[in-house]
């Protein structure tokens, strides 16, 4: 049975669908991308770019989507941040305890995205994610906010939450230890590092000849193929 739909949720209908079809990208000039001069691995022109996107003005650059799968073999995505990016790979953090954390303890490839809308770039990363030791991850925790420490120890992160009330007790609770307590352990925060396989760099072009640059691994592991890709 169809349930009619009233005058005003058309009106908001028709209001999406005029504003998603109005709307444009990279109207502004864009950097250009030449990927011949791309170094030999992708670690160097991730950090090239990821400076030009901060330079820029892309705002929080460090944001990214981390894909995982459940047990099922269902598909989850979420965005975070990013904590670094060395030889060992892109690194990030979150609770052992949360569904992101057992997702990866059960199916530990994963892919990373970045989009950078005023350059026009994004950046997609597969591998596979290890879970630091628990100094490492001690670690990552001690160099953030007292927010984070904060958040970190408010814990139950993804569990089913009773009231706004109770989250907002828990936190209060959480940031007052924290403060009073910097050293305080979060025994579940974990520093997670996803070792690259694939890398691929796409820049944007207002003809809609996109550059796409994949970075991927030798079967040997000893370094990286380098292949353009049709847009």
């Amino acid at each position: 049975m169809t349930r009619e739909i009233s005058s005003s949720e058309m009106d908001d209908i028709e209001a999406f669908h005029a504003t998603l079809h109005s709307l444009r990208v990279w109207d502004g000039p864009l950097p250009g991308f030449d990927p011949e001069a791309a170094p030999a691995e992708p670690l160097a022109l991730f950090r090239e770019w990821f400076l030009h996107a901060a330079e820029a003005g892309q705002a929080e650059p460090h944001t990214m989507s981390l894909a995982t799968v459940d047990t099922d073999g269902r598909p989850d995505v979420r965005i975070l941040m990013l904590h670094d990016a060395d030889g060992h790979g892109w690194h990030f953090a979150s609770h052992a305890t949360s569904a992101k954390g057992r997702q990866l303890a059960a199916h530990p490839d994963a892919a990373l995205g970045f989009y950078w809308p005023a350059v026009a770039r994004q950046i997609r990363i597969r591998g596979r994610v290890t879970a630091c030791g628990p100094e490492e991850s001690r670690a990552d925790l001690a160099v953030r906010s007292r927010g984070a420490l904060a958040a970190a120890l408010t814990g139950r992160q993804s569990e089913v939450l009773g009231s706004v009330q109770e989250l907002a007790q828990a936190s209060a609770v959480a940031w007052e230890r924290a403060g009073t307590e910097p050293d305080a352990p979060a025994p579940t925060w974990t520093r997670y590092v996803l070792d690259a396989d694939e890398v691929e760099f796409f820049q944007g072009d207002a003809a809609r000849r996109h550059v796409r640059l994949r970075y991927r691994r030798n079967g040997d592991g000893g370094g990286w193929i380098r292949e353009l890709l049709w847009p």
